[in-house]
């Protein structure tokens, strides 16, 4: 039974495709066979893995009009492409009976066939960004170590909360994760002291390092793993997809409380 993650920050770019491509990817260099869904209407996910448009993309799927019809980007890592016209599907959906579960039951079909659904979140707190928690188990907040990126980290926090007691039980936050870390930084450090102040051990000890490998490999239409196995950005997303792969699979873990 898959374990579902979003990666969630109405903040741009924190880093959150990125992280949404390379944890996958990492955790497929771990053996596990690995979904991402690309929920952005920007479709950056998809554009940044070079996949061509579908006939079926996730936007078809919510309306009903087909089921999750997974692209093969390599061993072990599909993906569920995006397109602009997921832009439009707020408001198509807004009378729907049910419209925060529609991702859900869109995965129940595909389930057993994967380790991991890793869902890359728009930057908006909008109905997809509801479906993919209403969907999650765990949700992961990739933050910039920047002073502005701290704004809005309650909010995130507050919504999380509210799904969980509304819709979702089973949703935990499932970590922050500090992203384009400079430790010759002061503010970079400063950043993350306060993140860790306000939310204890569910801070990473795994801080995304500033990698240019980073910001080449989309360019390459690839993974870090595939573009740059021996990069900075190789070794900081392995070590982060083994500290998710221990945290979402450990019970003592995954019930951290936040400082």
């Amino acid at each position: 039974m898959a374990i579902v993650i979003s990666l969630l920050n109405h903040k741009g770019g924190v880093g959150k495709t990125t992280s949404t491509i390379n944890i996958g990817a990492g955790l497929v260099e771990q053996g596990k066979k690995v979904l991402l869904v690309d929920l952005d209407p920007q479709a950056n996910l998809t554009l940044s893995l070079g996949i061509p448009r579908q006939k079926n993309s996730i936007y078809e799927s919510i309306r009903g009009e087909s089921e999750l019809e997974p692209y093969k980007v390599k061993e072990n890592l599909d993906v569920i492409t995006s397109s602009l016209d997921l832009s439009g599907a707020e408001m198509e959906l807004i009378n729907e009976a049910g419209r925060e579960y529609i991702l859900r039951e869109l995965f129940v079909p595909v389930m057993e066939e994967y380790d991991y659904i890793i869902i890359d979140c728009p930057p908006s707190l909008g109905l997809l960004t509801l479906n993919a928690l209403t969907s999650s188990q765990y949700v992961l907040i990739p933050l910039q170590t920047e002073f502005l990126a701290l704004q809005g980290l309650a909010k995130i926090k507050q919504i999380i909360d509210k799904v969980k007691f509304r819709l979702n039980k089973e949703l935990e936050l499932g970590g922050v994760i500090a992203t384009m870390y400079d430790s010759r930084k002061v503010l970079n450090r400063d950043v993350v002291e306060t993140i860790i102040k306000h939310f204890g051990e569910k801070v990473f000890k795994t801080m995304i390092r500033d990698n240019v490998a980073l910001a080449e490999a989309p360019a390459q239409r690839k993974d870090i793993f595939s573009y740059s196995p021996k990069s900075i950005g190789a070794d900081d997303y392995l070590s982060l997809s083994k500290e998710i792969l221990v945290r979402t699979t450990s019970p003592v873990l995954a019930g951290v409380e936040t400082k």
